[in-house]
């Protein structure tokens, strides 16, 4: 039995081969790791990569499966959930994406294509709060970044936080739920500063 995960964009742009490792890894630390019960971290998740990291990836290792406009890795990141590497025309342009896809789960692939091609559809560029949240998890580095230990409240523990400026204070860790309009805006690049916030799905 499965459950659905949602499908989620993770990251605001065309992710570099660094920005692409690094995300392979961005949930380096999180208890469940640890714990062998990380496939709700990954299912679900994808970004934008240049055509140069979708080739690099297909000639990595021979493909799991290949299906028209998308392949899957061998490599499992957990349990049965791998990497999908999709090549899709949106708008008339051609564009490469990587999601991770819990192929216990036949149909996902399916619906991580359809997600992605009506959530980069839309005629104008907008980020949801969440999807802001999520590129700033992606892009902190991990020095500034972690996870509610026992000096927190026992609810919120393992969940993220993130170092924000306090002030005459200095620095604080942070719920990365729980940042405010403001700090969200001062930890996100200045290119998306200004977006207009997106209607969630």
């Amino acid at each position: 039995m499965h459950t659905t995960s949602t499908i989620r964009k993770v990251f605001e742009g065309v992710a570099t081969r660094p920005q692409m490792y690094r995300m392979f890894n961005r949930h380096r630390g999180n208890p469940a790791m640890a714990e062998g019960e990380a496939r709700h971290l990954f299912a679900g998740e994808w970004f934008e990569i240049a055509e140069s990291e979708y080739d690099y990836m297909l000639e990595l290792l021979p493909p799991l499966w290949m299906r028209g406009d998308m392949f899957a890795m061998r490599e499992f990141m957990t349990a049965s959930v791998t990497s999908v590497f999709l090549s899709l025309s949106i708008d008339g342009q051609r564009r490469w994406f990587h999601g991770y896809c819990d192929l216990s789960d036949r149909a996902s692939p399916e619906r991580m294509k359809a997600a992605i091609i009506e959530r980069e559809s839309r005629p104008v560029r907008a980020m949801t709060r969440e999807e802001r949240l999520e590129h700033i998890w992606s892009s902190t580095h991990d020095d500034y970044r972690g996870y509610a230990g026992e000096r927190w409240p026992a609810p919120v523990r393992g969940h993220r936080t993130v170092l924000v400026y306090a002030g005459r204070h200095g620095t604080a860790l942070k719920l990365l739920d729980d940042l405010t309009e403001p700090e969200i805006a001062a930890k996100l690049p200045v290119q998306l500063r200004h977006l207009p916030e997106a209607v969630a799905a």
